[in-house]
Parts: C-alpha cells; sequence; structure tokens
C-alpha cells in the first residue's frame, strides 16, 4: 500500500498500459482517476476500482481544465500523475503529412505540456507531488516508421528532466517511463494500418529486445507505480527502460 493517501490521475487510461497502470495504482492505496477520451469505458474501470472516470481530451486546454477540477472537487488534490495518453501513425516519413504531424504531436507532446500546466501549480503550492510521463525507447534511440512519434517521445524525454530541475526545490519529482514493444493496441496498429509491412516492423522490435519477447502492460504499470512511491524518493529526471534491453542505454 505504498501509495495510500494519495489521489492519482492518469491520462489515456481506459486501456492498455493506462488501464493496467489505474489497476496497480489502485491495488497500492491510491485513489484513481480514469481519464479518457471514452468517458463510457473510463467510467466501467473506475467503477471496478472505486475510482472517478472522467472525460479528458488532452489536446483541449479547457477539457484538461475542467476534467482536473471535477477530479479534485471529488477526490482531493492530485498528488501523482501519470501522463499516458498517446498515439502513433506509423508511416515512412516521406509518406506523411502537416496535418499528421500536427495530431501526433497535439496528443504525444503537447497533451503532456497541457495536463501537467493544470496540476503542477497545486503540487508547487502543496510542496510534493510525482509526475511520470510515458515516453518510449523510441524517443531515445529513434524507431522507423516512427519518426514524428520518436520526436515527440524525445521531447517528452525533454520536458521531463527540465521539468525535475524546476521543480525538485518544491518537493515535486518528475521521471519518465521509455516502453518498447509492449502488447497492447498500439503495437497492433502497424500492422493493420501497413500490412506486412507492419508486421516486419513489430517484429524487427521484437527482435531488437534482448528478451526477445514482446513486454505486458503490467511490466510497465510496475516501474510507474515505484516511480510514483515514496520507494523513489530520491529519483527525478530518470528515465527508465521497460524494453526488454531493447535500449541498453
Amino acid at each position: 500500500m505504498r501509495l495510500e493517501g494519495e489521489t492519482a490521475l492518469v491520462t489515456g487510461a481506459a486501456g492498455g498500459i493506462g488501464a493496467a497502470t489505474c489497476e496497480r495504482l489502485a491495488g497500492e492505496g491510491a485513489r484513481v482517476v480514469v481519464a479518457d477520451l471514452d468517458l463510457h469505458r473510463a467510467r466501467d474501470l473506475a467503477g471496478a476500482l472505486d475510482g472517478m472516470g472522467v472525460e479528458m481530451d488532452v489536446r483541449s486546454k479547457a477539457s484538461v481544465g475542467a476534467a482536473v477540477e471535477a477530479a479534485e472537487s471529488e477526490l482531493g488534490p492530485i498528488s501523482v500523475l501519470v501522463n499516458n495518453a498517446g498515439i502513433a501513425e506509423d508511416d515512412f516519413f516521406s509518406r506523411t503529412d502537416e496535418a499528421m504531424w500536427d495530431r501526433v504531436i497535439a496528443v504525444n507532446l503537447r497533451g503532456v505540456l497541457a495536463v501537467t500546466h493544470a496540476v503542477l501549480g497545486g503540487m508547487h503550492e502543496r510542496g510534493g507531488g510525482s509526475i511520470v510521463n510515458i515516453a518510449s525507447e523510441a524517443g531515445r534511440v529513434g524507431s522507423q516508421l516512427s519518426a514524428v512519434y520518436s520526436a515527440t517521445k524525445a521531447g517528452v524525454i525533454g520536458f521531463t528532466k527540465a521539468l525535475a530541475r524546476e521543480s525538485a526545490r518544491f518537493g515535486v519529482r518528475v521521471n519518465a517511463v521509455a516502453p518498447g514493444p509492449i502488447e497492447t493496441p498500439m503495437l497492433q496498429a502497424a500492422p493493420d494500418a501497413l500490412g506486412e509491412l507492419g508486421e516486419r516492423f513489430v517484429r524487427g522490435m521484437v527482435a531488437s529486445t534482448a528478451m526477445k519477447r514482446p513486454g505486458r502492460p503490467e511490466e510497465v504499470a510496475a516501474a510507474i507505480a515505484y516511480l510514483a512511491s515514496d520507494d523513489a524518493s530520491f529519483v527525478t529526471g530518470e528515465t527508465i527502460g521497460v524494453s526488454g534491453g531493447l535500449g541498453m542505454m
């Protein structure tokens, strides 16, 4: 029960890594706010965890602000934030367009900025809190068919380090987790979108791990729970790879 008494907000929380994270944090005692575009699924998961489901579009400052206000009114100040919401649109960069860049950047990078901005002031005022940003090994090593995604995740890592430096004096820790290939709908999106090319892409990622297998959402959630807890009280500005050795940083 490392997180007893904490209120945790998880974005993109209705499935995959987000849902596994909600389950893990609730299991460790946190009151969990399940934030997602899909309000029905968010409320279903929150109901199973005795938490709260809220609709949140991380691309919209107004949506983010309304969701944070509602969550804090019902469950109390947010002391743990997990910025998990993300999208991937896989293809060779030469075949992408500006609309695609804007979509991916809006969720993966600007969304992290928007949600963090909405909760950070309160954490500073209260003198404590933990923020965990979900990056990717793609942001550290680069990934074919994912140039824009890789760029956004590199931005998340840079943001994590800068914010950790700014927030340490307020007692707020900021870290990131960099998953590799994880068994989620996002991993399946490449074969669905690109056929055989996407299948080769996924096989190549898995083969590049030292452990020669994809990870499970629960394995990422375990790292997130550690960083959110006081077990990581002297850890800030770090990016922990959960990738079966893909990054080997």
